[in-house]
């Protein structure tokens, strides 16, 4: 099953926290590395006002034995363990790691609803998506380049100056 996360940080070291959740992400068995997009800078979509910009980029990985609930579990350690605290919504984190997707599953439970209930709204992740996976679908909701193509992109912008790499 492909698997799709979403990583963001506006706190700290933005650039080494993305790096070493790719590492973290992919360090336990169970999800392999597929590809990591270029990053972007973006604007904070909802929160407190004058949070400071975002660094975004998208990770692909598959497995073959871990179930969703596992995978958030997995993304909510990594968040941790760069010092993700939970104390407003939308607020500035260290480090936030969204699932995106797994597989083709549809899932409308509270803990983990998939898709992400608003990534075909988010020009923050759907562009870097597209870069790492230019044919990629979202579930139930078609192409993510036909849904890129229907949002605002302004205050998205790619930092060619940054370049993940995979993971150790």
């Amino acid at each position: 099953m492909k698997v799709v996360l979403a990583l963001g940080s506006n706190l700290g070291r933005r650039f080494d926290t993305l790096q070493g959740a790719v590492d973290a992400l992919f360090d336990a068995p169970g999800l392999d590395f597929v590809a990591v997009s270029p990053v972007y800078e973006t604007e904070p979509v909802g929160g407190p006002a004058g949070q400071r910009p975002y660094l975004n980029a998208v990770v692909i990985g598959s497995t073959m034995t871990l179930g969703p609930k596992a995978i958030l579990e997995r993304a909510m350690g990594v968040e941790a363990a760069f010092g993700r605290v939970r104390t407003e919504r939308w607020g500035p984190r260290t480090l936030d790691v969204d699932v995106i997707m797994v597989g083709d599953l549809l899932s409308d439970d509270p803990e983990l609803t998939l898709p992400h209930p608003r990534a075909h709204e988010r020009a923050f992740v759907l562009m870097p998506w597209a870069q790492a996976d230019p044919g990629a679908m979202l579930p139930g909701r078609g192409s993510v380049a036909g849904l890129l193509a229907a949002l605002d992109q302004q205050g998205v912008h790619l930092r060619s100056d940054l370049a993940l790499q995979p993971p150790d």
